[in-house]
């Protein structure tokens, strides 16, 4: 018998069919992902599974005695109490007992009734109790929490985290929806390992493709009212699906051929009072009913990009700069950072390192304690927040958008704005909604649909990918990897991150800022190594010297004091040099831009061409001279 059975299940949400007469057998053992675009139906799929929510019809069966761990996407408001208690509460009378046993253990048990008291003593009395007692305040610690803290004081992701912490410990039968969301790469790695060891079934929602492509052993499709179940990892699903969606296209096609014709034949004329024409009269209304039943593939989101004029070639360069907060903890200490026009930066590191905090200092928004940042020329910064902070949740769809327009104006072209979120998959009907009543995946796709409209040539994004579907992400790669300008990503998605970015920088806790060729793969194998931190013309710490007591003593000789004078009055100079070849650029790109120069003044325009290729030599040979006396600066 398998653990559950969803037998025969159909849901109708607001008059749509979410599920219709749908099967699905989950035997113990399984390790199953759920996917579908956003909105196919999969959050309710695992609420029915968990028992949360009953099918308008059909049966849902459980094998007897099955318990379920459960991590919904909605944290529920009425938890209350310490983060340990809320995580224990899970486990019932055990998780009571376990309540009072930690309070013994802290000393903490003076207002603890008798009774309590007891059957704390009682379980710490025993090897389980303990081990118990451990296994919470492990995955409270591997998840980043602090098991004293109030509940109620918590931000959305680490109440998720709580969530995520109470479903880990309540069964070996696992329900997990979206469990990567606001977990960094080190904890999504545990997460994994911990799933591996101690999970015996496990269902989950999940559009993290690494996440899934290692835990998952079938992969099972909402698609449509419809499941569908592959008994294959993921890469084998990806192939797989992409048959069944073309056999699909080619009965449906089949279909409306016949269609056609037998409407072709009804406009003829039936030859009336014969039965063989009147039975082919009902298999035509019946093939009309089943077209108007049949729903169409939910289409693509279509992504364009207003485009403004080429930055200088530098973009942004931070020179010793650091940051502490007002409280004295220090942030980053001597960040020195060249960032080229064109480069894609992908920024990573364990929550609460300061990726955020970086792409503050480096937008302007927030100023270093020491140092200083200078943004290059010609710069249109397009910034995705993670908060999501630049909608306004009482705005419409619309006017979200286009600010009380009718139009939006994309890559010069006027769209009406309507027409245009259709693109981003927004239907009529949802144009009028406020923002505040879309879901995670529908607020990603409006804020891209909003920045998107504006003219950028520097993009900068933090976690894009939090809730967007498969379909959708990978779009936006395709996009990312064509855009023209310069991109920062801050980023948990592993597999986005390789896809992407030709650099990584990485904040691994001891306030530098790590450089590495390559993305999140390539950072994982050159992590520790030294070539890794010295990639030229791109963000990087500078490099520590390490001295010997008597070297850190030594005075500078006659010599040295010389040299280290003449070295600075250089790097003084740098600024001025760069913004003097970066003028003279500009002025030759605008003379090549005059359609009529060759026919006007041939010699000018030869002599321009071969300007411009020795511009961009110079600029790069001052920026590896920049680096050279910056670091014999260090030395000395």
């Amino acid at each position: 018998m398998a653990l559950i059975a969803l037998q025969d299940i159909s849901i109708n949400l607001y008059g749509r069919p979410l599920f219709d007469h749908s099967e699905l057998y989950i035997e113990s053992g399984d390790r199953l992902c759920l996917v579908g675009r956003n909105g196919a139906g999969k959050s309710t799929l695992i609420n029915v599974i968990a028992g949360l929510r009953k099918p308008d019809s059909g049966s849902v069966i459980y094998q007897q005695g099955t318990r379920l761990g459960y991590m919904p996407q909605e944290v529920p408001q009425q938890w209350q109490g310490s983060i340990f208690d809320v995580v224990a509460e899970s486990m019932g009378d055990v998780g009571k007992a376990l309540c009072v046993a930690q309070k013994i253990s802290m000393g903490q048990s003076d207002n603890v009734s008798p009774a309590d008291l007891a059957l704390g003593e009682d379980l710490l009395s025993t090897g389980e109790g303990w081990e118990k007692l451990g296994d919470i305040e492990s995955v409270i610690g591997h998840l980043g929490l602090d098991k004293d803290a109030d509940f109620s004081t918590l931000s959305g992701g680490k109440k998720r985290r709580v969530a995520l912490a109470r479903a880990l410990l309540t069964s070996e039968h696992l329900l997990l929806d979206e469990p990567t969301n606001h977990l960094d790469i080190q904890t999504i790695q545990w997460l994994e390992d911990f799933l591996m060891r101690r999970a015996r079934t496990l269902i989950f929602i999940s559009h993290d493709r690494s996440f899934a492509r290692r835990l998952a052993t079938r992969m099972v499709e909402v698609d449509r009212g419809h499941i569908y179940s592959y008994a294959c990892k993921y890469d084998q699903f990806l192939e797989r699906r992409e048959n069944r969606l073309h056999d699909e296209e080619v009965r449906n096609a089949h279909f409306d051929k016949k269609l056609a014709q037998e409407e072709v034949w009804i406009r003829q004329g039936v030859k009336a009072r014969r039965t063989r024409n009147m039975g082919r009269v009902r298999a035509l209304q019946t093939m009309r009913e089943e077209r108007s039943q049949r729903r169409i593939k939910q289409g693509s989101v279509t992504m364009q990009m207003e485009s403004a004029e080429r930055s200088g070639k530098i973009v942004l360069e931070a020179r010793n700069m650091s940051f502490a907060w007002g409280d004295g903890f220090e942030v980053f200490r001597d960040v020195n950072t060249i960032i080229q026009r064109g480069d894609r930066i992908g920024i990573i590191g364990d929550n609460g390192t300061g990726k955020t905090t970086l792409l503050r200092l480096l937008l302007g928004s927030l100023q270093p304690t020491s140092g200083d940042v200078r943004h290059g020329t010609r710069l249109e910064v397009l910034y995705f927040d993670q908060l999501r902070e630049t909608l306004n949740p009482t705005d419409t769809v619309m006017d979200a958008v286009a600010e009380g327009n009718d139009t939006v104006t994309v890559n010069g072209q006027n769209k009406h704005v309507a027409g245009y979120l259709q693109d981003f998959l927004f239907e009529s009907d949802r144009l009028r909604a406020p923002v505040g009543t879309l879901s995670g995946g529908e607020r990603n796709r409006l804020l891209l649909a909003k920045l998107f409209t504006r003219p950028s040539n520097v993009l900068i994004m933090d976690e894009p990918t939090n809730d967007l579907d498969v379909e959708t992400l990978e779009l936006l790669e395709e996009m990312l990897d064509a855009y023209q300008g310069t991109v920062l990503l801050v980023s948990h998605d592993r597999e986005f991150l390789d896809n992407l970015v030709t650099s990584t920088l990485a904040l691994e806790g001891d306030g530098l800022v790590h450089d590495y060729v390559g993305g999140y793969t390539d950072w994982m194998n050159q992590r520790g190594s030294v070539a890794g931190k010295h990639k030229k013309n791109a963000l990087t710490s500078k490099p520590e010297i390490v001295q010997t007591k008597t070297d850190s003593k030594r005075k500078l000789s006659n010599k040295e004091q010389q040299e280290q004078k003449a070295l600075q009055a250089e790097l003084d100079a740098f600024p001025i040099s760069l913004e003097k070849l970066e003028k003279e650029q500009t002025e030759l790109e605008a003379k090549l831009a005059d359609d009529t120069l060759f026919g006007k003044n041939p010699d000018m325009f030869n002599a321009t061409v071969k300007r411009l290729p020795l511009l961009e030599a110079e600029q790069i040979a001052l920026l590896e001279r920049f680096e050279q006396v910056e670091q014999r600066l260090k030395e000395l």
